[in-house]
């Protein structure tokens, strides 16, 4: 991927879905649940933790120490496309 994509917008939809923006105008709805492997996710894993994301650095980050790679966020698959 030659193009490294940030985060300017972000807002939760429900469970663990968030609606993202990203600088090319790209929009998806994302599950993040599908990167919950490892202790580190453990506090994200309650919902009402989960809602307390942010944006640090054009990425979606939790006060936690977890954030997610905005080119793996990307890369998903908009499950609002595949439904």
């Amino acid at each position: 991927m030659n193009y490294l994509p940030s985060i300017v917008k972000a807002e939760y939809v429900r469970g663990y879905n968030i609606r993202v923006k990203f600088d090319d105008g790209t929009q998806k709805t994302v599950d993040f649940s599908q990167w919950f492997k490892g202790p580190v996710f453990e506090p994200i894993k309650d919902v009402k933790n989960f809602q307390e994301f942010f944006i640090e650095a054009g990425t979606i980050t939790w006060p936690f120490g977890v954030d997610i790679a905005p080119e793996a966020i990307y890369s998903t698959e908009d499950i609002q496309k595949a439904a």
